[in-house]
């Protein structure tokens, strides 16, 4: 997360929190943290004890960390004034409510303050999916309303969503983000639309993940290892959705649904028969995963966990894998198989091509040996193993054949005849396994110009593939069980994360990582926030490794657009056709980091 310099004006001395839930009383904590006085607010004595309890177990473990003195958690809790009684705000310049996500409760709230305090004060709501203006009706001075979005944990997440409706006075956005900065946090403005930036980003991402885990595309396990390995997420989409809560969001994405009427917002089907049965996520204990127990993080085995029993194995003997192509990727996987203990011989076009293949590992050793990461007999023992040539024909006697070749389905078509003409096996018994790394194009069309189609799956390595931990294990229709677990378990062996799935545009991770970018380019396209103000969004409010933008600057456009246009074909989805701007960007040659513009410049970098 990035460093944030607090600001030391204060534009006001007194705020009001209503509503000490987790959030509220996380609220009160950071500006009590931060040396405001704070009148804590909730509507019974019940509530208002579990507030002070947040309150003081958070700021305990604070303590326990050394983050705070005892002396000073006493001065911060000492700060905050609890009470029930709303008559108490009347002297805040700032109220904030964090009372519960229904529209009705928070106008009442917002109507009653609006009586009770000064005609120059601000009133905020901690709203996340619901709209601002229509809150701020429920005041005679909607003007002076605004909505304040902190991510949970409060105390922690730096990223607020300063949400601005019609009639938001511009002193207003600049006193709160003056507010927002003198507590070290970072404030972003934009419109009063259902989900804000981060929200509408990140619950289509989500929703989209429970609509293929609902149509038994892949599991639980599998969509969730997809994301974390293969896009560096911290959570899994399915795992942060029990974390959110499956109430939570099946309000948050009805709300968006019914405001912009986009089907992909619109609640899996799955989501509200997991709410209707009471399996909230962690909260309740169960939800997409089992829990200890209610609240509890720690995951157990339930009935869809996979058996230790039922573990991949090697169903065929590999020995000797052969890999064609020198590029990048082809170079990663050759790399992969031989330091896993794997004869691997690699088919290039040209000895230069092969020659480059060696300098290239050799290089990848020195680098790992001087960063003390391998041995100088690790690579000795490594490229022992390998064996370059410019002959398809002596891919003969391999056990395995893996092609990173060019992304281009006349190529690798004409690729795989040759390849069934020339490696052992063919119909009956166990012929060599032919497997593409292919992120995009259909598998099938590859299998069924050979003799084997019961051969051939997709291996989708990510890149680079010596880092990478992620292999996206791809079966078609006709791929033989046997060869699906072989490469899982293969995976396996060479220290890669297998992920299975069927044989569809984008797989897991294309599939759902896309669309989501897709959606960034559309929000820059319609100026509801700025590039940056995105990026920002979901990288302080989502713990994001990179921005949409960003990521799709490092990726290429072109690249992109590829993809999203094959998902739009795929799955003939409105919304995944690829937004207009990114097709501009495109045809104006603006392809990102590659040709130093894209979504950026970075002709000065």
């Amino acid at each position: 997360m990035d460093a944030v310099t607090p600001d030391t004006t204060r534009p006001f001395e007194r705020i009001g929190v209503v509503g000490l839930g987790t959030m509220g009383a996380g609220i009160a904590e950071i500006f009590a943290r931060n040396g405001y006085e704070v009148v804590g607010i909730e509507i019974n004595d019940a509530g208002l004890e579990r507030g002070r309890q947040h309150i003081a177990h958070s700021t305990g473990r604070a303590v326990s960390r050394g983050k705070l003195t005892e002396e000073e958690q006493a001065e911060l809790i000492g700060r905050i004034t609890f009470t029930t009684d709303l008559q108490d705000a009347k002297d805040c310049q700032f109220v904030m409510e964090a009372v519960i996500e229904q529209l009705p409760v928070k106008q009442e709230v917002i109507g009653r303050l609006g009586a009770i305090v000064a005609p120059d004060a601000i009133l905020a709501t901690n709203t996340s999916s619901l709209s601002v203006t229509e809150i701020s009706t429920a005041t005679p001075n909607p003007g002076r309303v605004v909505g304040v979005h902190f991510f949970n944990p409060a105390p922690v997440q730096a990223l607020v969503e300063v949400v601005r409706t019609v009639v938001t006075e511009p002193e207003v956005l600049d006193k709160v983000s003056q507010l927002l900065r003198s507590l070290g946090k970072t404030p972003i403005v934009c419109g009063d639309k259902a989900g804000f930036i981060a929200n509408t980003l990140l619950f289509g991402y989500l929703n989209h993940a429970v609509s293929m885990y609902e149509g038994k595309y892949a599991s639980r396990e599998d969509i969730d290892a997809a994301m974390r390995f293969g896009c560096g997420y911290p959570m899994g989409p399915l795992a942060l959705l029990d974390l959110i809560g499956l109430d939570t969001a099946y309000e948050i994405l009805d709300t968006m649904y019914k405001q912009g009427r986009d089907r992909l917002h619109a609640p899996a089907p799955i989501l509200k028969q997991y709410v209707t049965a009471g399996l909230l996520g962690r909260k309740s204990g169960r939800g997409f995963y089992t829990y200890e127990a209610p609240d509890s993080r720690v995951v157990v085995p339930d009935a869809q966990t996979p058996s230790e029993e039922d573990a991949p194995e090697l169903r065929y003997d590999i020995a000797k894998v052969g890999v064609v192509g020198t590029g990048t990727m082809a170079s990663g996987i050759a790399e992969v198989f031989a330091k896993a203990g794997f004869d691997v011989l690699f088919v290039g076009r040209g000895q230069d091509k092969v020659d480059g293949v060696i300098s290239s590992i050799t290089r990848s050793f020195d680098k790992q040996i001087q960063r003390g990461r391998a041995t100088e007999d690790d690579k000795t023992s490594t490229l022992s193993r390998l064996r370059g040539t410019t002959s398809l024909d002596d891919l003969a006697d391999v056990d395995m054949v893996v092609e990173a070749i060019a992304e281009d389905l006349a190529i690798k078509t004409t690729l795989f005849e040759n390849l069934d003409e020339i490696c052992r096996g063919g119909r009956g018994g166990k012929g060599a396994i032919l497997a593409t790394t292919t992120s995009s194009l259909p598998i099938i069309e590859l299998a069924r110009v050979t003799s084997r189609p019961q051969d051939v799956i997709g291996m989708h390595f990510f890149n680079p593939a010596t880092i990478m931990k992620l292999v996206e294990v791809v079966s078609t229709v006709a791929t033989d069980e046997d060869v699906t677990e072989t490469v899982l378990a293969l995976c396996d062996k060479v220290g890669k994360v297998a992920v299975r799935c069927g044989d569809r545009a984008g797989f897991i991770v294309n599939a759902l990582l896309f669309p989501y970018l897709n959606d960034a380019v559309k929000m820059l396209e319609a100026h509801y926030a700025t590039a940056d103000d995105i990026d920002t969004a979901m990288k302080q409010g989502c713990a994001l490794p990179m921005g949409p933008f960003e990521l799709l600057d490092v990726v290429g456009n072109d690249v992109s657009l590829a993809i999203q246009r094959e998902l739009y074909l795929e799955f003939r989805e409105p919304g995944f056709a690829p937004a207009p701007l990114l097709e501009h960007l495109v045809t104006a040659g603006y392809l990102g980091r590659k040709t130093k513009r894209g979504f950026r410049d970075y002709t000065t970098a």
